[in-house]
């Protein structure tokens, strides 16, 4: 498996993100090798999802790396593979504060639902459903909005940058100031 060039917001070739990506037809090799790539990538981030046009790729596909159950002290992980997905029922709605590897140091507050039911295609064509709650369901809609070329900071609430402290935590600072392209915040667009 390979590191994938994760696109950062700025980069040249950044377009890609911000642009319906294109639907999945060939379930082949060259689909599994993707999905190999990303999970490989997403893993070195290290994130809990990528989408395809993050690691430049214009199709609807999207890895995401998650604990089984997060009581659950081991952590057992479970990779979702999602081609092709779609949210067809979503429920409840709860703000929380999300990042993305597109965009290092800036975080978001964005208003997600709790529950999504998604339908996708596996790495063979076969359609799926899945249901997702609380973080798992944020994940979910955080990759499908990529795959839609809608970026977290085009529904927050409020931005932040993402200052390392001398212990090596981070701290989450209100920006006030307009950045560079899509990034503004609420109070200043």
């Amino acid at each position: 498996m390979e590191v994938l060039n994760i696109v950062k917001v700025g980069d040249p070739s950044d377009s890609i993100l911000t642009k319906p990506a294109a639907r999945v037809r060939d379930f082949g090799p060259t689909l599994h090798k993707l999905l190999g790539d990303m999970l490989q990538t997403l893993r070195e981030a290290p994130g809990v999802g990528v989408a395809a046009p993050q690691v430049g790729v214009d199709l609807r596909v999207s890895v995401i790396e998650y604990p089984e159950d997060e009581e659950d002290p081991e952590h057992t992980m479970r990779v979702y593979e999602l081609i092709n997905p779609e949210i067809i029922k979503a429920k409840g709605l709860e703000e929380g504060q999300e990042g993305c590897l597109s965009m290092p140091g800036i975080a978001a507050d964005v208003d997600r639902a709790t529950f999504v039911l998604v339908r996708a295609q596996d790495r063979y064509g076969k359609e799926f459903r899945i249901k997702a709650y609380d973080w798992l369901a944020r994940i979910f809609q955080h990759e499908i909005d990529h795959l839609q070329g809608v970026l977290m900071t085009d529904k927050a609430k409020q931005l932040y940058r993402l200052v390392e402290l001398p212990d090596g935590k981070f701290e989450a600072v209100p920006i006030e100031e307009t950045l560079p392209g899509r990034l503004k915040t609420k109070a200043s667009a």
